[in-house]
């Protein structure tokens, strides 16, 4: 029962896609991967996007703000983070750039003090400097700045 090659029309490609960029934010990467899944035509990819995009089912500049602001609050990435993730969904960096300018600079630094504070209480290491290690290992990949976390390991006492 299984079909290897279901054609979809335009017209029904569009009206899936729009259902899937009104449900959530995407950006055209999205788009064009579950366009790929459909079977249309890549020819006719262009078409659905600038519908799509002439609509505004498709913002990336929204996109972009969205993501940035939900990754910070939600998952407490840092700019480094989002700003890697953004770029490789394909958004240009002055979209990046905006986008990370839509994060409250003073919220940024409370969430990153309160972030380093809570894990540094986690950590259970005994030798000092291991322990610092591992503080910046996990900051850092969340995405803060280097600046911001060996400022703060400087701060830190034993």
């Amino acid at each position: 029962m299984s079909s290897s090659h279901t054609t979809v029309t335009i017209p029904e490609a569009i009206s899936k896609l729009e259902y899937y960029c009104a449900y959530q934010e995407r950006c055209e990467q999205d788009v064009l991967l579950k366009l790929a899944a459909t079977g249309l035509p890549r020819e006719s990819f262009e078409t659905v996007v600038s519908h799509l995009k002439k609509e505004n089912y498709l913002n990336e500049t929204r996109f972009a703000c969205t993501f940035a602001i939900g990754k910070f609050n939600i998952r407490k990435w840092g700019r480094q983070r989002i700003s890697a993730e953004l770029s490789g969904r394909g958004i240009p960096s002055q979209l990046i750039d905006q986008a990370l300018t839509a994060i409250d600079a003073k919220s940024y630094r409370q969430t990153f003090d309160m972030l380093a504070k809570k894990r540094w209480s986690q950590i259970k290491e005994k030798d000092i400097l291991k322990r610092k290690r591992k503080l910046a290992s996990y900051l850092l990949y969340r995405g803060w700045e280097t600046e911001l976390v060996y400022g703060m390991l400087n701060s830190l006492k034993a």
